[in-house]
């Protein structure tokens, strides 16, 4: 099947899914078209992953690299799998150890506090539920759905449990979810309806009924057990995500501003959407539009090619652009911690090799010796103390929306060498979280766009 027929397919359900949630999905807030989730870093004390302490700035590194490694092996192995495969749905979902973001909230009639990490690429948000068959241990009681009044579970009739293929199905007139991660982590259980409360302050929250979540019963190889995490929160553009579920109150669109990783200092994100989404300066925003990627539901932009030190390299036309088995182009992942260059053969030219090439040449010409790092980075060097001339970066998108990326966020420095902070991509590539530090980025998912600027997120 061709790309552009299995997209009108995806589109088509995609639409009728939509369509169906707008009609159960209610909001008992007035203003139905911003909201604001607080969102922190899992090095933050805030958070429940926080291991700072215990961790010298290196070792934090180091982790973050593992888990871009865990990240793309698990996209690599599912980019492969075709859209009748049984698992073609749940493709998108990365490794749990991925995720940098926790996401709190209040589920059902008792208003169970709940915390789950933020997947800018995972679709349906779910999280452990009593009864419980095989739960991991939270720190958080587990989520009772016998207690609720408000929960019921989602009809064998309903659309995403009639998908041949998908992660649903029915078994004995329960809509069943299955999903099988990469690195063996599994959970399943029933997909279910249910009041989510976002709070907003002490006395407030916004009331969302009937969003579809899964409330899994049986999870095992789960990384983050004996945390107050409890499950995923899912944001990417499959209809079972609550991007898309809420897209009627927030306009398909949301955003968030990365403080940089090496700042110590705690500091609370915000994912914002809709309405509460600050307007981005006409004079520094960039703009480029989304890719349609049937059945991977990333967010896939045109990469038309690099600049190193503000030299256009000549890469050929094909070289980030996705090809019909699914491998290459380039997407945008907070998820990732460092970007990934695809180092794949395209046209005789592995892109990877290509850079990774020019920095060698430019910092050897600055006489800097090549060092190992315990990260495991390819390119790292010895610093000397009067050397500052780092290089640069500059991802083309299509629409002259030119992401430039500054030394200091193109490279990991540590206390006598530095790395250069890109990886492999082992089958396509990515624009990761240490690149997109200090800037907005905001998913306008309704007008297929990707916008960002240049901003202090410490502000935000």
């Amino acid at each position: 099947m061709s790309l552009s027929l299995r997209f009108l397919s995806a589109k088509l359900f995609l639409c009728l899914c939509l369509t169906l949630f707008q009609h159960h999905v209610t909001f008992s807030a007035s203003n139905p078209t911003g909201l604001t989730l607080r969102a922190v870093l899992d090095d933050s004390p805030n958070s429940p992953l926080y291991l700072i302490e215990n961790m010298t700035i290196a070792e934090r590194i180091e982790r973050f690299i593992q888990v871009t490694n865990a990240k793309d092996n698990y996209l690599n192995l599912n980019a492969r799998v075709g859209p009748d495969n049984s698992n073609s749905l749940s493709r998108v979902v990365m490794a749990r150890d991925g995720l940098f973001y926790s996401v709190w909230l209040l589920l059902g009639s008792q208003g169970q506090e709940v915390k789950l990490l933020m997947d800018t690429g995972g679709g349906l948000t779910w999280t452990q539920c009593q009864p419980c068959l095989n739960c991991f241990p939270q720190n958080l009681p587990i989520y009772d759905s016998r207690t609720s009044t408000t929960y019921s579970t989602l009809s064998c009739d309903h659309p995403l449990c009639q998908v041949e293929g998908s992660l649903y199905t029915c078994v004995d007139d329960l809509c069943i979810f299955v999903h099988n991660y990469h690195g063996g982590l599994y959970t399943t259980g029933v997909a279910s309806l249910e009041t989510f409360y976002f709070p907003m302050d002490p006395s407030t929250a916004l009331t969302f009924n009937n969003l579809v979540f899964g409330c899994s019963r049986d999870s095992r190889n789960v990384v983050f057990q004996d945390t107050e995490l409890s499950g995923i929160f899912g944001m990417n553009m499959m209809p079972d995500s609550l991007m898309s579920q809420l897209s009627s109150f927030t306009n398909f669109r949301f955003s968030y501003c990365l403080v940089p990783f090496p700042d110590l200092i705690p500091h609370t994100l915000v994912l914002r959407f809709g309405d509460d989404i600050p307007l981005l300066p006409p004079e520094r925003v960039k703009t480029t539009m989304f890719v349609h990627a049937p059945y991977l539901y990333n967010y896939y932009v045109n990469l038309v090619t690099i600049s190193f030190l503000n030299d256009r390299l000549g890469f050929p036309p094909s070289q980030f652009q996705l090809r019909e088995d699914g491998l290459g182009g380039c997407f945008v992942d907070s998820g990732y911690l460092l970007t990934a260059i695809e180092d794949n053969y395209v046209g005789g030219v592995n892109a990877y090799d290509v850079l990774m090439d020019l920095f060698t040449a430019y910092y050897e010409s600055n006489n800097l010796r090549r060092t190992t790092d315990p990260s495991g980075l390819d390119m790292c060097f010895e610093r000397p103390n009067d050397f500052n001339n780092f290089a640069n970066l500059t991802f083309h998108f299509d629409g002259e929306a030119d992401y430039f990326v500054p030394p200091q966020h193109l490279h990991i420095f540590q206390q006598d060498h530095f790395c250069v902070a890109i990886t492999r991509g082992r089958y396509a590539t990515v624009l990761g979280a240490w690149q997109q530090q200090n800037k907005r980025m905001l998913y306008d998912v309704g007008l297929g766009r990707l916008q960002f600027a240049d901003e202090n997120c410490a502000n935000d």
